[in-house]
């Protein structure tokens, strides 16, 4: 148990770290002095007469931050104990030269061929024993003591020589971290995962209880009897699995942490940062961020998917939220195509613009690519870049350069906030856990929960935070709860405070349902939530893939339409002191309550027992916040319009409108007062905005208690 004492020091110690890094971040935002634009540069690839055109082509495009030697470790370290720095260095004074700010990787995400072969023990291992050999990328296991000691020697040599360099303006520790090899399972990783369960259960009776291991005779009597969940003939032990999700994280940020120790001791006013991969459920980015001095993030959504910005607005709104509310950085986006789905559709004309403000007008201060010139070989050659292979008399250069131009004449955005009145709450074990087998349905997937979740308060133009179910929740007006399969009596708490102190909450069905351990909660669903939703569930029903039930308003104005479908779930509710607010209309659970709402305290509980079809989610979740409060940005906007708003400190607001539709125009109203930051012009509504159009708008600050000067 930890004292009292030593627990105030680690708190008072984790301040510190959010004060230091919230002032390093405003350190870097004036070293850019506005938005950073660039991409990752990988001046390795190419001969040294090409390094001096690539600043003058960064000049002309209004680059002025890159990200360096992401994957340059064999480059710079050709054995054990060579060093080659100096093309690294004519790089780096290029670059300052040409007012060209670095941000610096540390290299270790892809090590020499020469560790494999001096250390075969540093390589991943698969559930099955397959060994993960060069070859590509991300060839080490996390739990590696050798590659460790390898990566922190490079680090302290790479920020001894390039500490108080010109062109340094931030670090760039590893890459992707998870991306593709998110666990390992080999013999080193067998020890590390005992020491880490050791710390975390201390004795191995309170182990066998937590994994519920007198099922299927799996009790352990010695730690060295575990092992991680390697290949089993059927169901792994659900428990251990989380653990091991939650071990293979905690493994990866200790090599980020690692790597961070030496850079801040050498670099102390150096920002650090990593960029973390297009959301999925490798790692718990709540436990990550607030390492991180600013947070950092690859998007790469699908030209294709007439839905892709809403799945990426989500991920920028989690970016926006790891460190609440500060700016992050879009680290890297495609400029057209990718290289590595099945068809890889470059970008339609202005879609990179029109993508690149959606991730500004969630909380951006930097756009970046990958990468900065197409690479001639490798597995990625075909993926696009800000210089393609056809040259800079292309259209992705033409976009490529105006786009910097534009980003360069709004310097005053960086450093400004967007205001959420609405939080969505995700929880990385609770994702681990709703997707393992033997559960009543397989077809529940986080991802596509939130999204159903997320997709409504987008479209109304509400303006949503994407928060741990522990976070500070007073600031809200409404929170959503989509599936939250997992939850401890302090989180439940942290809920159901909320509602009793005015708030609304939504919860959807299969939540509540298993402690930390994966253990059901006794009664059943929602467990600890039971007395805020004021209901109990008697019985999951799920349905099949492409099953519906028909669902029936039982409170007047529900759905808009009177009626709704459900999908992938349905459960028989007993209600305790809810309201029905409708009711199953077909199928075994007819005439049973499928929506609900409890008053409690002074707030109201709503629980969703079905997934609705997405026009009567619509219908929900905008009626639900107007009942909280929770006002979009600017209201009546046109279908397929968007529109987000950065405050600044001194109650200027940037208002920054988006045309999603590819079609044609849409008419945005707008309030009077309002400046293109820009050209300088004055804004007149009604504006008509082109298909994947930008429009930013700049109002000042509204006298207090005015109406007027654009959104509040």
């Amino acid at each position: 148990m930890t004292d009292r004492g030593e627990q105030g020091a680690d708190e008072r110690g984790e301040r510190g770290e959010d004060e230091r890094g919230e002032r390093l971040a405003t350190a870097l935002r004036a070293r850019l002095g506005g938005i950073g634009y660039g991409g990752d540069y990988n001046p390795e690839q190419w001969p040294e007469d090409v390094w001096a055109d690539d600043v003058r082509l960064m000049t002309e495009a209004g680059v002025n931050l890159v990200s360096l030697g992401i994957f340059a470790w064999a480059r710079v370290q050709p054995d054990p104990e060579t060093f080659d720095w100096g093309w690294l260095d004519r790089v780096m004074d290029l670059l300052a030269d040409g007012g060209v700010a670095v941000c610096l990787a540390t290299m270790t995400a892809s090590p020499p061929p020469w560790l494999a072969r001096l250390h075969p023990e540093t390589l991943p291992v698969r559930p099955d024993g397959t060994v993960l050999w060069p070859g590509a990328r991300q060839h080490f296991t996390p739990s590696s003591q050798v590659y460790r000691d390898h990566a922190t020697r490079l680090v302290e040599r790479l920020a001894t020589r390039y500490a108080g360099h010109p062109a340094l303006a931030a670090w760039h520790v590893g890459n992707e971290y998870g991306c593709h090899v998110s666990g390992s399972y080999g013999d080193v990783d067998a020890v590390a995962f005992r020491d880490w369960l050791r710390r975390r259960y201390r004795t191995i009776d309170a182990l066998n209880e937590a994994w519920s291991t007198t099922f299927w005779s799996q009790r352990y009597a010695a730690w060295d009897e575990i092992n991680p969940p390697r290949q089993t003939p059927t169901f792994p032990n659900p428990a251990q699995r989380i653990d091991f999700r939650r071990f293979s994280s905690d493994a990866l940020l200790e090599c980020f942490l690692a790597e961070k120790e030496v850079l801040r001791r050498v670099t102390p006013d150096v920002p650090i940062t990593t960029n973390f991969v297009p959301l999925r459920d490798t790692l718990d980015l709540h436990a990550w961020a607030r390492h991180e001095d600013v947070v950092s993030y690859d998007s790469y959504p699908d030209p294709a998917d007439p839905g892709a910005h809403v799945d990426a607005a989500f991920g920028f709104d989690l970016m926006r939220s790891l460190k609440d509310g500060a700016p992050w950085l879009l680290l890297e986006q495609a400029p057209a195509a990718v290289n590595w789905r099945r068809v890889n559709r470059p970008k339609a004309p202005g879609q990179m613009r029109l993508w690149s403000w959606l991730a500004v007008g969630h909380g951006a201060d930097a756009v970046m690519f990958f990468q900065w010139r197409a690479s001639r070989g490798g597995a990625e050659k075909y993926h696009s870049a800000m210089v393609p292979h056809a040259g800079t008399g292309t259209r992705t250069f033409r976009e490529v350069r105006e786009l910097g131009r534009e980003l360069a004449a709004v310097p005053e955005i960086a450093g400004t906030r967007v205001r959420a009145p609405v939080a969505l709450v995700l929880d990385w074990p609770s994702w681990w856990g709703l997707e393992q087998d033997g559960h009543p349905s397989g077809l529940l997937r986080q991802r596509e929960a939130n999204l159903a979740h997320y997709a409504p308060l987008f479209g109304a133009g509400v303006a949503c935070d994407v928060v741990r179910p522990s976070a500070d929740l007073s600031g809200y007006r409404l929170v959503v709860v989509p599936n939250l399969y997992m939850i401890t009596e302090s989180d439940a708490a942290n809920l159901t405070g909320f509602v009793r102190a005015g708030g609304r909450l939504v919860v959807s069905f299969f939540s509540g349902v298993v402690d930390d351990r994966d253990r059901v909660h006794p009664g059943g669903a929602p467990g600890p939530l039971a007395d805020v939703l004021g209901l109990r569930v008697a019985e999951f029903w799920p349905l099949a893939k492409g099953e519906h039930v028909d669902v029936e308003e039982a409170e007047p104005g529900w759905f808009d339409g009177g009626a709704a479908r459900g999908s992938l779930w349905s459960e028989e509710v007993r209600l305790d002191e809810a309201s029905p607010l409708a009711t199953f209309a077909s199928g075994v659970l007819a005439g049973r309550p499928a929506a609900t709402r409890n008053r409690f305290g002074g707030g109201a509980a709503y629980y969703l027992a079905t997934r609705p079809d997405p026009a009567a989610m619509n219908s929900v979740l905008r009626r639900v916040c107007r009942e909280a409060g929770a006002a979009p940005d600017l209201p009546n906007l046109p279908e397929g319009a968007e529109a987000a708003v950065r405050h600044a400190e001194d109650g200027t607001r940037f208002v920054i409108v988006l045309n999603h539709d590819d079609d044609g125009p849409v008419t945005v109203p707008l309030p009077p007062g309002g400046v293109d930051p820009r050209d300088g012009t004055d804004v007149v509504a009604p504006y008509r905005l082109g298909a994947r159009g930008v429009l930013v708008v700049r109002y000042p600050p509204s006298p207090t208690g005015s109406r007027h000067g654009g959104p509040a």
